[in-house]
């Protein structure tokens, strides 16, 4: 009954970003849309993964491409896997409109069929929050790295708002109310908005993708050096720019981090 379930969710989370592809980059926070925002990414990838220099760079859950580019840019050789192929279909048109030799592949994130050791860093941006089953898929990642091979995670906790971002957010919705605020682009349509809310609430992470629970989920996968960022000001301040006032420091108040680690060598 659990797989019959699984397997379930597994497709409306597919359907989901299959229809969220026609707006996607429309959104700040999804697409880049400025330098500024550009360089503070790359700062954040360079901090981690260093220079790329050629090495094989896996990109799971691609969608339309943003960390696929940031990290040709630094020098990998990237493979963008999704399994929504209108995502796929915008991350080529942006690839060939920028003349990147980026590769994209219908797949699945938690079941890549990649061979072992093929990987020398493998990424994923506010992919965990929707995981099945996080444990299998830190299990497959660290298989497909090779030895030394890094794995970035870049996530956060959407669901438990602290007390200054609920704050915000209330201030927020009445300045919205009042006509006094712009709303901010979410997640589409009504309909797509309560599918996203539906979604959120069956996965693993249902309560919250913390920190810490990630961290213990790759330890149990076998990586190590594991390391929590949650310095990503910089690139939250350049992100505040496509925001309105009272959005932009909702975001930042946020649990949001990137955490790296090592598959040993």
């Amino acid at each position: 009954m659990n797989l019959v379930s699984n397997y379930s969710l597994r497709d409306e989370i597919k359907a989901y970003w299959s229809e969220r592809a026609a707006t996607f980059d429309e959104q700040p926070g999804h697409e880049i849309f400025s330098e500024g925002e550009r360089a503070a990414w790359q700062a954040l990838f360079l901090k981690h993964l260093g220079r790329g220099d050629g090495r094989a760079a896996l990109d799971l859950a691609c969608g339309t491409a943003v960390i696929s580019h940031l990290l040709d840019d630094i020098g990998f050789r990237v493979t963008g896997i999704d399994w929504a192929e209108p995502m796929l279909e915008r991350a080529r048109k942006k690839a060939a409109t920028r003349k990147r030799k980026i590769e994209f592949v219908l797949g699945d994130a938690e079941v890549t069929m990649e061979p072992d050791n093929s990987a020398d860093v493998i990424t994923n941006r506010h992919l965990v929050w929707t995981l099945v089953n996080p444990a299998a898929a830190f299990s497959e990642w660290h298989r497909i790295l090779k030895p030394g091979g890094k794995l970035l995670v870049i996530d956060g906790d959407f669901v438990n708002p602290g007390p200054l971002s609920r704050l915000i957010s209330r201030l927020s919705a009445l300045g919205q109310r009042l006509g006094l605020v712009k709303a901010d682009k979410r997640h589409g349509p009504g309909a797509l908005a309560e599918t996203h809310r539906s979604i959120l609430s069956r996965v693993y992470f249902s309560d919250g993708a913390r920190a810490d629970q990630v961290v213990r989920l790759l330890e149990e996968a076998g990586f190590t050096d594991i390391r929590v960022d949650y310095d990503l000001k910089a690139i939250h301040r350049e992100q505040r720019r496509n925001f309105s006032l009272l959005k932009g420091l909702e975001r930042a108040t946020q649990h949001r981090y990137a955490i790296s680690a090592v598959k040993k060598a």
